[in-house]
Order: C-alpha cells, then sequence, then structure tokens
C-alpha cells in the first residue's frame, strides 16, 4: 500500500481535530450503521485554544472504493490563509501523496454520515473559514437528516456521556 502521509497530514491541519475530546473511532473496519460520529475542526494552541467546531451524525452508510491517490495540490499559503475553494481543492484531492512515485491506487473506507447537530463558526472573528464554516461541510449546506459522504479517517467516535 502506497504512502499517503502527504493527504493524511493535510487533512489532519485542515480538520484539526481533538483527539482527547473524544473516543477515537479506533479502525474504521470497527464502524457500524447506527454509529454516532464526530467531526471536528479548530482547538489549536497549547494555552489559549481557538474554538472547536463540530459535525455530529449517526452511520448511514458504509463503503469501501478504490482511489488514485495523486499529488497533493500546493496551495501555496499557509492553511490559516485558506479561502474555503482552498479548502475544497484539499478535501476532494484526498487521499493524495507528496511525491509521484507514491501515485498509485489505495482501498478508502467512505461512510454517509446522516447530520444530527453542529456548530461552525459564522465570521472571522469566530474562527477560520475552514472545512465548516457558516452552516456548511465544505460546499454543503448542513441540515438535520442530510447526508454527507466522506472519508471514514476525519471521523471520531461520540463520547459516550
Amino acid at each position: 500500500m502506497r504512502t499517503v502521509l502527504w493527504g493524511v497530514c493535510t487533512a489532519l491541519v485542515a480538520a484539526s481535530t481533538i483527539a482527547d475530546e473524544a473516543v477515537s473511532a479506533g479502525r474504521p473496519a470497527d464502524m457500524r450503521i447506527g454509529d454516532c460520529v464526530i467531526f471536528r475542526e479548530g482547538g489549536l494552541g497549547r494555552i489559549i485554544r481557538t474554538p472547536v467546531y463540530w459535525l455530529k451524525g449517526t452511520l448511514a452508510g458504509i463503503s469501501r472504493e478504490q482511489r488514485v491517490a495523486g499529488l497533493c495540490p500546493e496551495i501555496g499559503k499557509p492553511v490559516s490563509a485558506y479561502s474555503r475553494a482552498d479548502h475544497l481543492r484539499v478535501a476532494q484531492s484526498l487521499p493524495c501523496v507528496a511525491s509521484a512515485p507514491e501515485v498509485g491506487e489505495v482501498t478508502v473506507l467512505r461512510v454517509q454520515v446522516s447530520v444530527v447537530d453542529w456548530e461552525t463558526p459564522w465570521a472571522e472573528q469566530h474562527g477560520t473559514a475552514g472545512w465548516l464554516y457558516r452552516g456548511q461541510f465544505l460546499d454543503q449546506p448542513l441540515r438535520k437528516g442530510a447526508l454527507i459522504d466522506m472519508q471514514a479517517s476525519w471521523l471520531e467516535r461520540c463520547r459516550e456521556d
């Protein structure tokens, strides 16, 4: 299996998930239809943390796909300066690799998440425009019951309270 480290790093930086806030989803093979999952963004900083925004839902579908891990896009600016279009371009390129010799097919676990609830920033003062912004996940409006297709590796299991 080819290394998709660059794509994973880009996704982690862009998504900025917080592991200590939720139980890890574990191996993607452990995911089941009906599981509560959450996508988190923010929480950067050691002393003063940025706000955490999230999308919570239940798994409505799970599928394995063969995808070509192509070269990661070169945006040419720091993640904090990405536009909505830049975030979308990165997300659509995943999984991706850093160098041409690594380009090749990989198996990706995709999930359909039925939206339950969310918290997104509405202005730059509330947080940078990331994958969650103004009631949207990338370019998809969020509404209860809507299905969002994404990679399973972007998610965490909801914490049991």
